[in-house]
């Protein structure tokens, strides 16, 4: 398993497809730095009374929640397409490349073949995904404030990173019933389907929450987020990250967020129903490779 596991990292390096993501992440972080810097200079320029004052504090933790809000909803995105890029040809792909009929009759169980593919994958995607963590946890601590509790960060890295083994999972799964590019369009409109419920629960709820006329839009939305969790495992990230229940009566978090704000909090049931999902598309593909006809 350990040869197929270096297999999968060599050949992501072949393709390029790390250096095109760090690429491409490089000129994010760039881009990210100056509008961070931008947030960040309104607290200087409009002041706020003393350094040591509570609305300075206050406004200072505004704009660290506004500039890391901002930086992970586009991180997310680029995590879960590294995830599902990187991982959604594994099956198909080399199937009708004709790999798989040199590797599999080899003394090498499929299991084995396809769990060290979904290990080699999934820790790619969580390094990558540690790296853009702390960059963009850096770039907000040197314009604004962030939290600085360690178990807090611990857990809001466990679920930013949560969505890659997800992806991979479904991913690896779909590539073991579709085509290469059929998987890749699959996966691409499903992880969309599963941003826009969560986008629908953000503006449901925080601008017209007592409009009972929206309740059926809420119903599909929260079904779209069953369908696809990864965007509402975002939204705990970043309720854990803030403390968002610990802060409610101090100030508005959402309201200074905009539509980078919080849509409703999953539960921790959700989040058990997600690591059911994740194992069940593992298992599943597993179960599904076995038996295929290559």
């Amino acid at each position: 398993m350990t040869t197929i596991i270096a297999m999968t990292w060599k050949e992501m390096l072949r393709k390029r497809v790390m250096l095109l993501t760090l690429l491409m992440t490089t000129v994010f972080m760039v881009a990210f730095w100056f509008v961070a810097q931008t947030i960040g200079a309104d607290l200087r320029t409009n002041g706020g009374g003393s350094e040591q004052s509570v609305s300075y504090l206050i406004e200072r933790f505004k704009l660290g929640s506004m500039i890391l809000a901002l930086g992970f909803f586009f991180g997310s995105f680029v995590t879960a397409f590294l995830s599902i890029f990187s991982s959604f040809s594994s099956v198909a792909g080399e199937a009708e490349q004709g790999v798989l009929l040199a590797l599999l009759p080899r003394p090498l169980a499929r299991w084995r073949w396809y769990a060290g593919r979904w290990i080699g994958y999934v820790t790619l995607g969580i390094g990558y995904a540690l790296l853009l963590f702390v960059s963009i946890m850096l770039v907000a601590r040197y314009h604004a404030a962030i939290p600085l509790d360690w178990l807090l960060l611990v857990k809001s890295f466990v679920l930013f990173a949560w969505v890659v083994p997800l992806l991979v999972s479904v991913s690896m799964l779909g590539s073991c019933l579709f085509s290469a590019l059929g998987n890749g369009v699959f996966m691409t409109m499903l992880f969309g389907a599963g941003w826009l419920g969560g986008m629908i629960e953000k503006v449901s709820g925080s601008l017209l929450r007592r409009d009972a006329s929206l309740q059926p839009l809420k119903t599909i939305a929260g079904l779209m987020s069953l369908i696809m969790p990864a965007d509402s495992i975002q939204q705990r990230m970043l309720s854990e990250m803030f403390s968002l229940s610990d802060i409610t009566g101090l100030m508005n978090i959402n309201q200074s967020l905009g539509p980078f704000g919080f849509g409703q909090e999953p539960t921790n049931l959700f989040l058990l129903y997600t690591a059911c999902y994740t194992l069940a598309a593992l298992v599943l593909g597993m179960w599904i490779f076995q038996r295929k006809d290559l």
